[in-house]
């Protein structure tokens, strides 16, 4: 993303509006104040905030001469201005105003970010407004004022995300917003096992996601159709295990640099990147690696269908667990985040005598790397350590239902995940041309009209961390085709986890969820028209 010098900190103001002046065509500086138009009712926001009040006869215009100022502390600066700019880098991409970033200076600057609002905020709340002397987002944090800038950007036009330069005016309603969120894990994951997917591809899906307030990003790094991250201390598990995919087509794999790109893309948008290895089936591709992996010592051939359960670690094996306390540590040395997702789920070739050995020392060795375990349900059924989170994947049945249950006891957290909801590979319908309708067929309405907390009976919300949408990609090959799958439902998602149970209503959201068609168009995002939304 290409951005504007910083200005100096000791750059006269004055030099600062002369400049943006200096830039502005004459013809926009001699438009008459009369003859903007005023702003369309406000845009409705997804998530839905906490609360949102029209100010009347309050509209704001973005001016050529338009400055942004920032205020934080000391240790909060860096990543407060780091906020801003990327604002304003999409903001002088489609308006063509010069928009410096400066200190804030009280009466002078017109949009105001500050962190230093009360701590009452929390780490992620923020306040908004917009009146007809500027527009501010407040915060505690610059987390906070992250996710109000994503606020804001949806207040303005939808053109404002354009890649290219479009014509304004650029209005928004006079609006007064206090928000934040009702779970603190809302969370997207992206199968790259079972087809690959490039840096770049990788940074478009969180740009995306963190458009709608997502802060967590699981990424299913390890299948049985291919391992790719880099483990220095295992080679083979990229060089071959994670040189196929799913039909046999060339796959891929991150190095480390490549992985650490992925981290700090993630955390500049904050979201936090939670590995997954998955343990101790849906490992072929790690088996065909190394034979000595294997019971028989015999590796399998490598693997590029879409069946699952037929693969198993040697649980009775010590190498096992020093490959598993190589990969763990490996990995959770390029993950600063304090998750790492051990899997765990449909391990049909494991005897479950053996699993429930085997996720306690799985569990040690992560643990051991000052890391908080996550995994699939089942891990629910062996003892859990401390801050364990236990992600419910099922689709109502009883067995799935009394796995979180039995998650919730030992005191573990649960993420709500179900697949015949929050699963985006599912088909919409029958003639979706890509996924798969194992769990359902899933349509907008179906992945939006549910509630976190009382889908299974007896969980108490106390027991659950938030949700996530998990896009597997058996299907999925290229970007247009997850971006396909994903819109118009990881929206819905993320509301889910982010505004608060009161504010859910399907014929409400269905309403706001229309005007997002424009800005996906333009951010050429591949989305799929539901025909029961009134795109607009």
């Amino acid at each position: 993303m290409t951005r504007l010098a910083r200005p100096r900190r000791r750059v006269s103001l004055v030099g600062v509006l002369t400049a943006a002046l200096l830039a502005t065509p004459l013809i926009a500086l001699s438009t008459p104040a009369a003859a903007q138009p005023t702003a369309a009712p406000g845009p409705a926001l997804i998530p839905k905030p906490s609360s949102q009040q029209a100010l009347a006869g309050q509209d704001y215009s973005l001016k050529p001469w338009s400055v942004v100022g920032v205020a934080s502390t000391s240790k909060e600066r860096r990543a407060a201005q780091k906020v801003a700019e990327l604002l304003t880098a999409q903001l002088r991409r489609s308006t063509g105003y010069p928009l410096p970033v400066v200190p804030l200076v009280p009466g002078v600057t017109d949009i105001k970010l500050s962190t230093n609002g009360p701590a009452s905020l929390g780490a992620e709340g923020y306040q908004l407004r917009v009146d007809r002397k500027g527009l501010s987002v407040t915060a505690a944090t610059p987390e906070g004022l992250f996710r109000g800038v994503t606020t804001l950007r949806q207040l303005l036009p939808a053109k404002a995300d354009a890649k290219t330069r479009q014509a304004g005016p650029w209005t928004l309603a006079g609006t007064a917003i206090a928000d934040s969120p009702r779970f603190g894990y809302r969370g997207v994951m992206l199968d790259v096992s079972r087809h690959f997917f490039s840096v770049a591809e990788v940074k478009r899906y969180i740009d995306l996601a963190s458009l709608y307030k997502v802060n967590k990003f699981h990424m299913h790094l390890a299948d049985d159709q291919g391992w790719r991250i880099q483990v220095d201390s295992w080679p083979r598990l990229t060089t071959y295990g994670g040189s196929l995919e799913t039909t046999g087509t060339p796959g891929g794999s991150y190095t480390k640099a490549q992985f650490a790109e992925i981290v700090r893309y993630a955390a500049d948008r904050y979201l936090q990147v939670i590995p997954e290895i998955d343990t101790p089936g849906h490992t072929n591709a790690a088996l065909a690696s190394y034979a000595e992996l294997n019971c028989d010592g015999v590796a399998p051939p490598l693997y590029t269908g879409t069946e699952v359960g037929f693969s198993t670690l040697c649980i009775d094996k010590p190498i096992t667990y020093d490959f598993l306390g190589d990969v763990f540590r490996e990995v959770a040395q390029q993950t600063p985040g304090d998750v790492i997702h051990l899997g765990g789920d449909e391990a049909h070739s494991t005897p479950h005598e053996d699993y429930l050995k085997f996720v306690p020392k799985a569990a040690a060795l992560v643990t051991k790397q000052h890391k908080r375990v996550m995994g699939w349900q089942e891990i629910a059924d062996a003892p859990l350590p401390p801050g364990s989170i236990a992600q419910y994947w099922g689709t109502d049945d009883a067995r799935s239902q009394e796995l979180a249950r039995k998650a919730a006891a030992q005191g573990a957290k649960v993420v709500m995940s179900p697949a015949n909801r929050a699963y985006l590979d599912m088909k919409y319908d029958a003639s979706t041309p890509w996924g798969q309708d194992w769990a359902a067929l899933v349509d907008v309405k179906t992945a939006y009209d549910w509630n976190p907390s009382t889908l299974i009976p007896n969980l108490p919300e106390s027991a659950i961390a938030g949700v996530e949408a998990p896009l597997w990609t058996e299907t999925l090959d290229d970007l247009d085709k997850l971006e396909y799958m994903a819109f118009p439902r990881l929206p819905g998602i993320a509301e889910l986890g982010w505004s608060q149970a009161s504010a859910l209503d399907w014929t409400a959201y269905r309403e706001r969820l229309g005007g997002q068609g424009s800005r996906w168009d333009a951010l050429s995002v591949n989305f799929y028209r539901a025909p029961e939304i009134n795109w607009r």
